[in-house]
């Protein structure tokens, strides 16, 4: 089969489409014949070298396909259309998932559609639910709105708890396009402080929950913006990972709870227990177009690397998908 790896660590250029030994199944897997994967930063990491927990050198972790051989799982069978998170490898012909973490791709949606779910939905979902426990009608502070995971968060926050949702982006066709799937406060950060406009807005009670991209810059600034008794999720750090000055006592005078958090990383067996909620909370609305896939370009997988170098340069609105079939 053909399949992408990086030659070396190194920059896109490094990518290459080859010839390359086809997986192998353990008894806990499906095989699957791939139609679409997508770009995330795990693979640049991943193609850098820099991740450390990748042990399959074919790139890539969510898929969208069909299933080729069921492996005795009786729950699928082979034409079954799937999408999920693998254990690497996704950027290819074929890969294995395990079976307890495949879900079944709604039929309004196409194998592109579907491959932009997996990893930012159930990522949103993590962080927005089993780390941030976000409860109805409250307030939280999604950064990097127009990212594939922000693009995730604005919608799940708004359909599955109507929350109050700042964001932020650095452009103007990125905020109007957080506004449009539900955002109520759109922040451009490059032009005003997000911190001194959110405390205005709550009249200085700050927002119950921060998903942050961004890291070591933001720091101060997300301090102002969380409320007492707020949860703060440390899920990038784009803008930096080491912070020259904390104070403990603001953490301990807010009570702030502080999460950081990877998901590629986790046990088979958390994100199978992942994909089951979301599968029963949130897949539904995606069923009744109430949750969107959001796609910025579609690739065929021979362009790999310009959509890495797309998603490096920060100009993308949603997902970058790789094309590998065409149904």
């Amino acid at each position: 089969m053909k399949a992408v790896i990086a030659k070396q660590p190194g920059g896109a250029e490094q990518l290459v489409y080859q010839e390359m030994p086809g997986p192998t199944m353990s008894d806990k897997d499906v095989l699957i014949d791939v139609y679409a994967s997508a770009v995330n930063r795990t693979d640049i990491l991943n193609r850098e070298g820099k991740s450390g927990y990748a042990e399959n050198p074919i790139i890539g972790i969510e898929v969208a396909g069909e299933v080729a051989d069921p492996n005795g799982h009786s729950h699928w069978k082979k034409g079954d259309r799937i999408m999920g998170l693998v254990n690497g490898g996704a950027y290819a012909e074929q890969v294995v998932m395990p079976a307890d973490r495949v879900m079944p791709i709604p039929d309004r949606l196409s194998f592109e559609e579907a491959a932009a779910i997996p990893e930012v939905f159930l990522t949103a979902f993590q962080t927005l639910y089993w780390i941030g426990d976000l409860q109805r009608s409250e307030k939280v502070l999604i950064h990097a709105g127009a990212s594939g995971v922000g693009t995730a968060a604005i919608q799940l926050a708004r359909v599955l708890s109507d929350a109050e949702i700042f964001t932020t982006a650095g452009t103007a066709e990125k905020l109007a396009y957080c506004k449009q799937l539900g955002a109520n406060e759109t922040i451009p950060y490059k032009e005003v402080d997000f911190a001194d406009v959110i405390t205005k807005i709550t009249d200085g009670e700050g927002v119950s929950l921060i998903l942050d991209f961004i890291g070591a810059s933001y720091w101060q600034k997300n301090m102002q913006s969380i409320a007492v008794d707020g949860r703060w999720v440390l899920i990038g750090v784009l803008g930096g990972s080491k912070v020259e000055q904390i104070s403990l006592m603001d953490v301990m005078a807010k009570r702030i709870q502080l999460t950081g958090t990877l998901l590629t990383p986790r046990s088979d067996a958390y994100k199978a227990r992942l994909t089951r909620d979301f599968i029963e909370r949130a897949l539904p609305y995606m069923e009744q177009g109430k949750l969107q896939p959001v796609i910025d370009t579609v690739y065929p997988m021979e362009e790999v690397a310009d959509a890495h170098r797309h998603m490096e340069a920060n100009k993308n609105i949603g997902k970058l998908i790789l094309q590998v079939r065409t149904s």
